[in-house]
């Protein structure tokens, strides 16, 4: 279904002065009782819209995020309550299962902790300490929960013309990253005192964890996923499936969501004929082009000088996820907010001429990753588009001495 392009007795208007009286700091109960009528009428799609507006008209986006239980709580009994909002195997219905297993790990995590504390060095306790250690295997598994949404249910939205609420659920997702960063690391120092004691330390790093999933979960099962039912198209749910399984889902998926695990054409594929693509230093047909770029010993993603991703090699071991949903999505929204800054600059200086190279390294699950982005340009100078080049040179910086080809 399509949105709603009218907005009958001035709705998003009500909804606007509601949120800056929230956001002012009226207590929620006073604005409840004033727009008792409205919240009758208005569903997560309204809120999602108003939402967007609101940052576009300067409001910032942290204080949205700051402030979205608040409108939860004003807006709950409008709201959907996430049972039955789609099947099990649709790629939301996966979503929320996921979000429910994903608590009671959040939840049973801090009563193994508060056990693992109480019971200092007995038999206990190390039985506990194996539970958290489950637990903890499991959130790292979980990346892939947020990796489709990321890099396929958000561009989905956006293309749809909701582009904040993705935003600010991603802001939430890195949030959600640095919190178990500092679980694992505190993990791995599990050995170097007395399990009671370190207890002490986890458990309040377990309890902001479950703290900030239910939030998050909340938020993402009340607004962000009926707004993309309502918006979304039919028959863009099944390329979503398929982006959903390219990337694969978290060990405690249910089996029933790992259907079609054929991996999907990319959109540069589909439709074309047969035939050689001619260069002035030689020509490839159409299936040795793709072919070769997809044995490039490096991940490379073409932007064209819209801003908008345009291709992505499909290597074997690629490095950072792509799926055919990130095609024609603004490379701004593919990067977390924290660094979008970052991007706006290479690529402004690229279209300016002032650079023609900008290079990070980091370290990345045990592999030292460099990160390129070279300006594309016409022989006569005008800028065509960004290409990004990204290789894991741990190996590379290993190498000593000399290896001839025999």
């Amino acid at each position: 279904m399509s949105a709603r392009t009218s907005d009958p007795g001035g709705r998003k208007r009500q909804l606007k002065e509601m949120i800056r009286r929230l956001h002012d700091g009226e207590p929620p109960e006073n604005v409840k009782e004033h727009f008792k009528k409205l919240l009758a009428e208005i569903d997560s799609e309204d809120i999602s819209r108003v939402e967007e507006e609101l940052i576009n008209e300067g409001m910032l986006r942290e204080e949205i995020r700051r402030l979205c239980d608040v409108h939860l709580l004003v807006f709950k009994e409008s709201l959907h309550k996430g049972k039955g909002l789609a099947p099990p195997d649709h790629p939301i219905g996966i979503l929320m299962e996921e979000h429910r297993i994903l608590l009671e790990y959040a939840n049973g995590l801090v009563n193994s902790l508060a056990q693992l504390r109480a019971a200092g060095g007995s038999a206990l306790a190390r039985g506990q300490l194996e539970h958290v250690h489950h637990v903890i295997k499991h959130f790292k598994a979980s990346e892939k929960h947020y990796l489709r949404e990321e890099n396929v249910l958000f561009p989905y939205i956006e293309k749809h013309g909701v582009t904040e609420p993705p935003k600010i659920m991603w802001m939430e997702h890195d949030e959600i990253r640095r919190i178990k960063k500092e679980l694992y690391s505190l993990a791995e120092g599990v050995g170097n005192g007395s399990l009671a004691e370190w207890a002490v330390t986890a458990e309040p790093v377990a309890k902001s964890l479950a703290e900030m999933l239910a939030s998050h979960f909340n938020k993402e099962n009340s607004i962000l996923f009926p707004t993309a039912l309502k918006i979304i198209k039919a028959e863009e749910w099944d390329d979503i499936s398929k982006g959903f399984d390219e990337i694969g889902y978290c060990c405690f998926t249910p089996p029933r969501a790992e259907l079609n695990l054929a991996v999907p054409k990319t959109r540069s594929e589909e439709g074309l004929a047969d035939g050689e693509v001619e260069f002035k230093t030689g020509s490839f047909t159409l299936e040795e082009l793709n072919a070769v770029l997809n044995a490039l010993p490096v991940d490379i993603s073409f932007v064209g000088k819209d801003d908008r991703l345009r291709y992505y090699s499909d290597s074997r071991d690629r490095i950072f996820v792509r799926t055919p949903a990130v095609i024609g999505r603004k490379v701004q929204q593919c990067h977390p907010q924290k660094s979008v800054h970052m991007v706006e600059r290479i690529l402004s200086d690229f279209k300016a001429g002032k650079s023609d190279c900008a290079e990070f390294w980091i370290d990345l699950a045990g592999k030292k990753v460099h990160i390129r982005y070279f300006p594309v340009r016409s022989p006569k100078g005008e800028y065509l588009g960004c290409l990004e080049v990204s290789q894991d040179i741990t190996g590379i910086q290993k190498l000593k001495g000399q290896k001839r080809l025999l």
